[in-house]
């Protein structure tokens, strides 16, 4: 489990770059004179730590008392946000429209009222090209301010443009919470429970979902009453393995963002996720060659100032190129292969431990273990199973479901017997208690039961006996969550074939491209 320091002052040391720490250093020496400050000094010594450590701290800066610390911590915090602030103004729009809103707020208390009202209306200009409208409504009430108290003569019928510019925000801001609010609650959801494991919770997030909302915003043109759509469908689509309507809309977030390709820079994180999804949906889908195309175009975008000069992109962006490689070698049946990345992965979870939320580092843990399995390698599977199992989160209980199941598996394909009987038993409880068991998790515990019984020659026809009946429950929209966790059906191949879980899944694989490019072919012709 992640080592977390609590200590907000030490977390924003450690996420600076190196022209940042330089520029702290310029902008405090210049304000203050001296370069023997307190604050560098406390600033120098909390660099230099790998953990947060208060008694280590004082005892290797005498200069500073214990009764000082907290003062000089909360002073030296607030110097930092201030010279961020200075630097990374030009690449923030929303710092800087807060400025200039600072500006008209200076003139207006100077008596200036004409100048704060130019401007005002450059900020609005400024907030719709960029669809700031959280900030135009900020414009809008400092200038019915300036225009209710004084007499400006700015233009005549002022009171009802200003009425109707309000009147306009607020109906958009309003649809704009709303579709946010349903989108949060949706992913919130997925986030707690997983995909849909049965009518009752299709039933349940129909009622979250058919709420009126989405019927009313569907002529919205704004930029982000149509993002925040696109990801309402999204979430739905997805929690309910509707992969088709999945993808469609993962595209429609995608464009909308390449529509207005400046919207990246303002809503990057957005971005970054919508290519996360598009990514998702096409290796859910099992559209190789788009899955690629998409992998090639975020990898290109990781490479722009906009990624590599911020710290949170730079994080995102790793964390979804890795998943996506991940699943690369997943579709390709590539697994010894893909345990060449997990050094580099295992380093970089260390690295950004503090940063990364608990569900990315589970979803982690559970692809390298999903590939130690598939190489064969079932021992190193269970090591990262257990960092899952043994990790006591309320999130994605699905995935700790999944993970048990897993976990079972990789001690039967070692023949532990003698513990497989207690973790049938455990296993089965968590699953059920959790309201997880579907029909696959059911057929799968009756079958690793019964086989104690098998010699190896009865084992193979029941092997194939369990596989037909899996197969008939592959399109059930209810047991599919099964088989995307758990490629059982290509684990059952493997054993009836006697040969690696890989190798029967590279040659799916291998077929599927070569009808892919004889159909291109024919369709050339």
């Amino acid at each position: 489990m992640p080592n977390r320091s609590t200590d907000a002052l030490f977390l924003l040391i450690q996420s600076l770059e190196s022209s940042e720490k330089r520029n702290f250093k310029l902008f405090v020496k210049r304000n203050s004179g001296s370069s023997e400050l307190k604050i560098i000094q406390l600033f120098d010594a909390l660099e230099k730590m790998d953990e947060y450590d208060e008694d280590l701290l004082l005892k290797k800066n005498p200069s500073i008392q214990k009764q000082q610390l907290s003062n000089l911590k909360a002073h030296l915090y607030r110097e930092l946000l201030t010279s961020l602030r200075l630097l990374k103004q030009e690449n923030n729009i929303d710092i800087q429209i807060h400025e200039q809103l600072d500006f008209a707020r200076i003139l207006y208390n100077k008596g200036l009222y004409h100048q704060s009202l130019r401007i005002l209306e450059k900020i609005k200009e400024l907030a719709k090209s960029n669809n700031q409208v959280t900030y135009l409504l900020q414009v809008l009430f400092l200038e019915k301010k300036i225009e209710g108290l004084h007499i400006t003569r700015s233009m005549q019928d002022r009171a009802d443009s200003l009425a109707a510019e309000v009147d306009d925000t607020n109906s958009r801001l309003a649809m704009i919470g709303v579709l946010s609010n349903l989108s949060l609650q949706l992913y919130s959801w997925y986030i707690k429970n997983g995909l849909a494991r049965n009518s009752n919770d299709t039933a349940s997030l129909d009622i979250l979902y058919n709420n009126g909302v989405l019927e009313a915003s569907k002529d919205c043109k704004g930029f982000y009453e149509r993002l925040y759509r696109y990801q309402c469908k999204c979430w739905y689509a997805f929690i309910v393995q509707d992969l088709i309507m999945y993808y469609r809309y993962c595209q429609k977030w995608v464009d909308l963002f390449h529509h207005e390709p400046k919207m990246i820079d303002i809503e990057t994180a957005h971005y970054i996720k919508g290519m996360h999804n598009l990514m998702s949906a096409h290796f859910d889908l099992g559209n190789y060659l788009k899955f690629q195309e998409t992998i090639c175009s975020f990898e290109k975008f990781s490479q722009t100032p906009i990624v590599q000069q911020n710290h949170n992109n730079l994080i995102q962006v790793f964390v979804y190129i890795q998943i996506a490689k991940l699943n690369q070698h997943f579709m390709e049946g590539s697994f010894t292969e893909g345990l060449k990345d997990v050094p580099l992965i295992e380093e970089k979870l260390k690295e950004y431990e503090l940063y990364l939320d608990r569900h990315r580092i589970l979803v982690f843990y559970y692809k390298i273990a999903s590939l130690y399995f598939g190489s064969g390698d079932f021992d190193k599977s269970i090591d990262f199973l257990n960092k899952i199992i043994n990790w006591k989160v309320d999130l994605r209980t699905d995935l700790q479901c999944y993970a048990r199941l897993l976990h079972l598996i990789a001690h039967y394909e070692l023949g532990n017997y003698e513990i497989l009987e207690y973790l049938l038993k455990s296993v089965y409880r968590f699953m059920s208690k959790m309201e997880n068991l579907s029909t696959v998790e059911v057929a799968v515990f009756a079958f690793i039961r019964y086989s104690f019984r098998l010699s190896p020659k009865e084992l193979r026809p029941e092997f194939e006996k369990l596989l037909l009946q899996l197969k008939e429950l592959e399109h059930d929209r209810f047991e599919t969550r099964a088989f995307m966790y758990l490629d059982i059906i290509s684990w059952l191949e493997s054993k009836i074939s006697a040969t690696p879980v890989q190798t029967v899944i590279r040659k799916k694989f291998l077929e599927a491209q070569k009808k892919i490019s004889a159909r291109t072919a024919q369709t050339a012709e």
